[in-house]
């Protein structure tokens, strides 16, 4: 087995080939996020309670099979190492499932519900496979504190703009379907040509990474319920797991009501594609730049002085009248900087926590961490999708009379829930979780002395064995 070595400086090569490994998931989230809710109501022609609730089960599945594998990774041995087997056998799986969750099977409600519910718990399966091996190899690629941001840097970049070519296309797709009245074609053949892109990245991180600072300690790996009570009793763990959670609840809140927002209120649908490139890519152009003022400032400073900013634009949001287009692409661009943000901190926060752990037990368990991290963010993920669902059918939406059919005029009331679930809401839930970050105890200082200390423990180790 490999053991820890010096801190080292990563080649562009292997963190390119790192970078891609998050092309799938960011596919996945940035779709399914943008669009999947209202392809279930507008296309699927679930009532909005049964599309929430069925996205709302999915969630609570995904949430729990994380920690699950990232124990089974911790415990993998294999030549190729103990992450990197995953992404090559969950690739394909991961994008059959993707193809399957656009269909619409000629059956009643209650059997669309349970087709989406089994597909989805499927994909999410599939997407848990590759993706939180995928997150722990961070500290296992390396131990330097700002070769962690700069990976996720390149990991996130990839991510939005992925993302963002993946959301525009697929709108494209779609559209280009919707005059000859084949709009399910259009979904088959986007979910057909992303499915393929969320396969191929998988490979290419498998060949050109290494998990160069994989520590085999020989120590007997934790089960399940051991490693949630390991990553329960780390409170550094649980700050930064409660920014993510909060930062992502808040993005969730807005993905899921955006397109339904500009078509109903704005009354801008033909302008919605433009609209997420113009927020993806003023994040990835934010994303570049926190991860360099982050150097100097700090990871907790540089979130209070984005997400802040970021909680203004989205308050004015709800302001926004129909027909406001020029307005609403300005706050679409301003948004993207605390956008950026919930990718970039959060993640470089959390190898840092590992190493927090090993001080206080000699162990590390990135597995655990990684699963119980994404575990406890997406049951948060889960109650905002499902709160989404029963509000707006409360509120009196009224769903298209055919599949794919145009969207009848909404009430008031509908059009109340959809203004506040894009403004206000994620603007409260941001402001939340700067109390957690005030509380994270990991600053760039303590990082640097955790490392010292650990070093210095691995040569007394070394040193005693020879």
């Amino acid at each position: 087995m490999l053991s820890a070595t010096a801190p080292q400086k990563l080649s562009r090569v292997t963190k390119w080939a790192y970078g891609a490994g998050d092309l799938g998931p960011a596919i996945v989230a940035g779709v399914r996020g943008f669009f999947f809710y209202y392809f279930l109501v507008n296309v699927a022609l679930l009532p909005p309670n049964m599309a929430g609730l069925a996205l709302g089960i999915i969630g609570v599945w995904d949430a729990v099979n994380d920690p699950i594998v990232g124990s089974l990774s911790d415990r993998t041995r294999s030549r190729w190492g103990r992450r990197r087997p995953w992404l090559l056998f969950g690739a394909i799986p991961f994008g059959l499932a993707y193809f399957m969750i656009w269909q619409v099977p000629p059956i009643d409600d209650l059997g669309r519900f349970w087709y989406y519910v089994i597909f989805g718990v499927l994909l999410d399966t599939a997407i848990t496979a590759v993706n939180v091996p995928y997150g722990a190899l961070t500290p296992e690629l390396s131990s330097d504190y700002d070769e962690r941001t700069s990976l996720n840097t390149y990991r996130f970049s990839f991510s939005i703009l992925g993302g963002v070519t993946a959301i525009f296309l697929h709108n494209i797709i779609v559209d280009s379907f919707k005059a000859s009245g084949q709009v399910l074609t259009g979904y088959t053949i986007s979910a057909a040509i992303w499915a393929f892109f969320m396969v191929v990245p998988n490979f290419i991180t498998f060949a050109f990474t290494r998990e160069s600072q994989f520590v085999d300690d020989n120590a007997k790996r934790p089960g399940i319920l051991e490693g949630i009570k390991i990553a329960l009793s780390n409170k550094a763990f649980l700050w930064v797991t409660v920014i993510y959670l909060l930062s992502w609840l808040a993005i969730q809140f807005i993905q899921n009501n955006l397109l339904a927002y500009v078509e109903l209120w704005i009354k801008a649908a033909e302008y919605f594609p433009f609209l997420i490139v113009s927020v993806q890519l003023s994040s990835f152009v934010f994303l570049l730049i926190w991860a360099r003022v982050s150097q100097r400032l700090g990871k907790q400073r540089v979130y209070y002085i984005g997400m802040t900013f970021c909680v203004v634009v989205l308050s004015v949001l709800f302001f926004v009248q129909p027909g406001q287009v020029p307005l609403l692409f300005v706050l679409a661009i301003l948004a993207g900087v605390g956008i950026s943000l919930g990718y970039l901190i959060p993640w470089s926060m959390l190898p840092d926590v590992v190493e927090y752990e090993e001080m206080q037990t000699g162990q590390r368990r990135e597995g655990v961490y990684y699963g119980f991290f994404v575990f406890l963010q997406k049951i948060g993920l889960s109650l905002g999708i499902a709160i989404s669902g029963v509000v707006l059918s409360a509120a009196g939406y009224i769903r298209p009379a055919v599949e794919g059919g145009p969207i009848p005029p909404q009430p008031e009331s509908a059009l109340l829930a959809l203004r506040v679930f894009v403004s206000f809401v994620p603007a409260a839930i941001l402001l939340l979780s700067f109390l957690a970050v005030r509380a994270y105890p990991i600053t760039r200082q303590k990082h640097i002395e955790m490392v010292a200390e650990l070093a210095r423990r691995r040569a007394e180790s070394a040193a005693a064995a020879d």
